[in-house]
């Protein structure tokens, strides 16, 4: 008895692993940002257009997701993330030979949208609910985190070697580097932890996996269940405007807002990768919180606060970096994808067994919404002339996500092992 707990538990090397592969993944997910000029330099594409592509990938980033949480069901995560991180390897690294924006669409949208997509927060839920009971909200924010210490890898570097040395390297080493993390996979991620004769870390008793059938059919009937309740469909209100003021917003369009006032592109991405620093310790903090706080409550804080944010950043854009500039980076930084360990924790509230695949749908609705914010802000810049339309617009939508949080119903579930609970609504 002593021994076995004086051993590390195998689940903290399943994270390590997860942690790996969402590094790997977040890696091309960054570059939007830093590409868009030079694109637009070599092939005179509007930022429409290349918004467009951008779009695509994070729909299907989204909409991939609850599909490869119920793959993993059947298939294995392992089998599941080693594919789609050779898509996104297949993806990145053929837009080296594109000459038509059609290709962009192809390649940067849909081969890179489906494999990240593959590796998206449902796999951080699948994760956490198969081998973790004790910390699952602490290892919930660190995993979350692992996109942004990706962003905060790659940023930086990518935009350097754009500039440098042009685009197609950038993208090539994208490609290598998703290519580097498969042997990692190989080795220490596992399925669950009933194929190694233990429980979940901190469980009392094993929890059966539920039922393998077919994975479209599985992950559309927990759709149609969790449709069904209240809870589904605020959380998924909310993350969807999470991903428009993240993903599609300043993720994609940061960087050129802030060349339009002066500031290089490679400054700008390094403040952006600044925010994937401040982001990794607030995910963390945010997922400690999760175990202890009342995650409505966290989310509604966390809304409120990112609008108040984006409604000043306007005000900020300058061709230095003025201390107000980096109170925003640190601000908007801890904020950025803090609402993850709290929502995961809803969705394994209200769905049990069920939550990763429906806090997949939830991620779906997140992706949806920053698509509409990658395609609606180029589209506000192409006519306006300007961003600050699309930021105001942003922070009054978080105001309206932090009211949907707060009236999420509680609920006192019951239910069936490989289920979801039935819920009481408020």
């Amino acid at each position: 008895m002593t021994r076995t707990k004086s051993r590390i538990h195998p689940a903290w090397f399943v994270a390590f692993a997860a942690f790996v592969a969402l590094v790997g993944a977040a890696g091309f997910r960054a570059t939007p940002g830093v590409l868009i000029d030079p694109l637009q330099e070599e092939f005179g594409w509007s930022t429409a257009t290349i918004s467009a592509a951008v779009s695509i990938n994070l729909l299907l980033y989204g909409l991939t997701a609850p599909f490869a949480a119920a793959l993993m069901e059947r298939l294995g995560m392992r089998k599941v993330v080693t594919g789609a991180l050779v898509l996104v390897a297949a993806g990145s690294g053929l837009t080296v030979f594109m000459t038509a924006s059609w290709q962009l669409l192809l390649c940067w949208g849909v081969l890179v949208g489906l494999g990240t997509g593959s590796m998206a927060l449902a796999f951080v839920a699948t994760v956490t609910s198969r081998w973790f009971v004790r910390h699952r909200g602490l290892v919930s924010g660190i995993l979350t985190a692992a996109g942004a210490a990706g962003q905060l890898v790659f940023l930086p570097l990518l935009a350097a070697i754009a500039t440098n040395d042009g685009w197609r390297t950038a993208s090539l080493v994208v490609s290598f580097a998703a290519l580097a993390v498969v042997p990692i996979i190989l080795i220490f991620l596992r399925d669950h932890p009933s194929e190694i004769g233990l429980t979940a870390y901190g469980a009392t008793e094993a929890e059966e996996p539920p039922s393998s059938t077919g994975a479209a059919r599985r992950a559309l009937q927990v759709l149609g269940q969790a449709a069904k309740t209240r809870a589904f469909w605020l959380l998924a209100g909310g993350f969807a405007i999470c991903g428009a003021s993240t993903n599609g917003l300043i993720q994609t369009h940061f960087v050129p807002a802030a060349h339009e006032h002066g500031m290089p592109p490679t400054t700008a991405a390094s403040l952006l990768a600044l925010v994937g620093i401040f982001d990794v310790a607030g995910t963390i903090v945010s997922g400690w919180l999760t175990d202890r706080v009342n995650p409505r409550i966290l989310l509604g804080v966390y809304y409120f606060l990112r609008g108040a944010s984006l409604i000043v950043l306007p005000h900020l854009f300058a061709p230095t970096t003025e201390p107000p500039m980096w109170a925003f980076i640190i601000f908007y930084g801890l904020d950025w994808v803090a609402t993850v360990p709290p929502t995961v924790a809803l969705a394994r509230e209200h769905f049990g067994l069920s939550g990763p695949i429906v806090f997949g749908w939830v991620f779906a609705s997140h992706q949806i919404g920053a698509s509409i914010a990658a395609t609606g802000a180029g589209l506000i810049h192409d006519h306006a002339g300007s961003y600050d339309l699309a930021w105001y617009t942003s922070g009054g939508l978080c105001a309206l996500a932090a009211v949907m949080s707060l009236v999420i119903p509680s609920v006192r579930a019951t239910r069936e092992p490989g289920n979801m609970p039935l819920t009481h609504h408020a």
